[in-house]
């Protein structure tokens, strides 16, 4: 079932599925598996430009010489803008630290550089729409709309375990980059065809 709120095309499994990231389990594998980088716009790349050297000391030497020689993105083979990347996946803004996690202490964490030096409060601009969005991923159809969709993807296994142990459904686990993204009023929008969805389920 599609949902539609102003001009955005929502897939109702975004309402439905649950999902909440288990960095424990994961260790931040979206940053490292596949092959592309994370999608991105032109001001995104600006802003990646724009805070290059807040973060050049938590990437790689491999990382920082593809940087060097090709920028902070490039086109895909499908011709989309997207963080330039390592070896052919490691997204170049990638970097590693053991992080406390609860009570236990789960080393070598992969993390965005970007949203690193923002919570260290180095930077304002936290990171790409695309990263903060996962696993949700928008696209830009013919007609202009906006579409949604939830990507399922094996390295998230533990995310959706965690989220159905938590009765996290994915846009309850994404409020902050959906109102990043869209706005507080269209958030609460979404959240009311939540609700009439699950009216409708449980009838």
């Amino acid at each position: 079932m599609i949902i539609q709120i102003d001009n955005v095309l929502i897939s109702s499994d975004i309402l439905t599925e649950n999902f909440c990231c288990d960095l424990s389990k994961c260790k931040g594998a979206c940053c490292i598996e596949g092959d592309a980088g994370a999608p991105v716009t032109l001001e995104e790349i600006d802003m990646l430009e724009e805070n290059i050297e807040s973060v050049r000391h938590d990437m790689s030497v491999p990382a920082q010489l593809v940087v060097e020689a090709q920028g902070v993105a490039c086109t895909d083979k499908d011709g989309d803008l997207v963080t330039s990347i390592v070896n052919g996946k490691d997204c170049v803004f990638t970097c590693y630290k053991d992080l406390k996690i609860g009570d236990e202490i789960v080393e070598n964490c992969c993390l965005c550089a970007y949203e690193k030096a923002w919570r260290e409060g180095k930077i304002t601009w936290q990171k790409p729409i695309s990263c903060a969005l996962y696993p949700i991923r928008e696209d830009t159809l013919s007609n202009g709309l906006t579409a949604l969709a939830y990507h399922r993807w094996h390295v998230c296994k533990d995310a959706v375990k965690k989220g159905n142990e938590l009765g996290m459904p994915i846009y309850k686990f994404l409020k902050e980059p959906l109102i990043r993204r869209f706005g507080k009023e269209w958030y609460d929008a979404l959240c009311e065809a939540a609700q009439q969805l699950s009216s409708v389920h449980s009838s």
